[in-house]
């Protein structure tokens, strides 16, 4: 599919940061509908808390556990232009927040392209769905509403404790990453029944995490779309003059992994935190930990047209090690918004 240019990513995804004042009803405000939501306590140890739209207000997910979906009740809301969040616990009085937005397609719709029907929200633009099914324990296919072929699908079981599993076309359709673990890519026909997405459906296996029978599963769906997203891999070099990874944009996201040792834990970098070269603060998806400082630690350059790693950490550029990455535009490299570097 040939999708629209996007001359604004922030109309799509946006990071916005904010300090908790313990008032309740507060609407932190975004440059569109808040559809999925990721929010992570920035000097603290809170867990990485995500929302979206389909699942509905209060239905919690964190990335850094296994465990099931929780309802959690007033204390989050999807607004037109951003989200609510109540007295504390996500707005506690002093405490630093950082919240990653995408815009989806609303509540969502029936899909019937798969053998299992799914609930779909689609942004055929920015390509990127959420999409909500029931599992049959069967191997299966499910429909995204994409129209163009997924790179990143991570799915999570809503309804049984156990991993988050994401499909990565850098490392194919027998292997799976864990979010929520330092583990390397697992091998297993059960993830996606040996077979990659298509421009209509993704497969799967018969794994608990996005097949157990008669459960609800969720699954979040990227497509890459030219000047807005890009899903690759690199391989390290071990030095302070790191990998450079051409995105085609400035990066106002990545989140990087390591696939072929266990050990080592997910990054995750923003425009927004710090903001700037190479004073790019890290969090990291599986660990409740606050976040490190880039000051004293270089990490990243978020370059006009990518990134370039200043780190020889083993989580992000060591030797030989392969790693993949997801990452989103602040700017387009050219047109009516181009990029510059920081």
């Amino acid at each position: 599919m040939a999708y629209t240019t996007i001359k604004k990513p922030s109309d799509y995804f946006n990071t916005v940061l904010y300090t908790g004042d313990a008032t309740s009803d507060r609407t932190i405000t975004n440059n569109f509908a808040t559809e999925f939501l990721w929010l992570k306590e920035r000097n603290g140890t809170d867990n990485h808390q995500l929302w979206d739209k389909v699942r509905g207000d209060g239905k919690r997910l964190q990335s850094n556990l296994t465990n099931a979906e929780s309802d959690t009740g007033t204390y989050i809301a999807l607004t037109s232009n951003g989200f609510k969040v109540d007295g504390g616990t996500y707005n506690n009085s002093g405490s630093q927040y950082a919240a990653w937005q995408w815009l989806a397609n609303g509540t969502g719709s029936s899909n019937t392209d798969g053998s299992i029907t799914s609930t779909v929200s689609a942004n055929t633009t920015s390509g990127f769905s959420i999409v909500s099914y029931t599992g049959t324990g069967s191997n299966a296919t499910v429909g995204h509403g994409l129209n163009s072929v997924p790179k990143i699908v991570l799915t999570k079981n809503r309804d049984t404790a156990d991993n988050w599993l994401m499909y990565n076309a850098s490392t194919g359709n027998t292997k799976a990453l864990y979010l929520n673990e330092t583990y390397g890519t697992g091998t297993s026909s059960a993830y996606w029944n040996n077979t990659s997405p298509t421009s209509s459906v993704f497969s799967v296996g018969t794994e608990v995490p996005m097949n157990k029978s008669g459960d609800s599963i969720i699954a979040y769906c990227f497509a890459e779309v030219k000047g807005f997203s890009k899903f690759g891999s690199y391989t390290g070099n071990g030095s302070t003059d790191g990998t450079f990874c051409f995105t085609g944009f400035k990066p106002a996201l990545i989140i990087a992994k390591e696939t072929n040792e266990s050990g080592d834990n997910w990054v995750m970098f923003d425009n927004k935190r710090d903001g700037f070269n190479v004073n790019n603060d890290e969090l990291y998806p599986n660990l409740t930990n606050a976040e490190a400082d880039g000051a004293t630690n270089a990490y990243v350059d978020l370059l006009s047209n990518g990134f370039k790693w200043r780190s020889t950490a083993t989580n992000k550029n060591q030797s030989g090690s392969t790693y993949i990455y997801m990452a989103f535009a602040e700017e387009p490299l050219v047109g009516d918004n181009p990029a510059t570097a920081r």
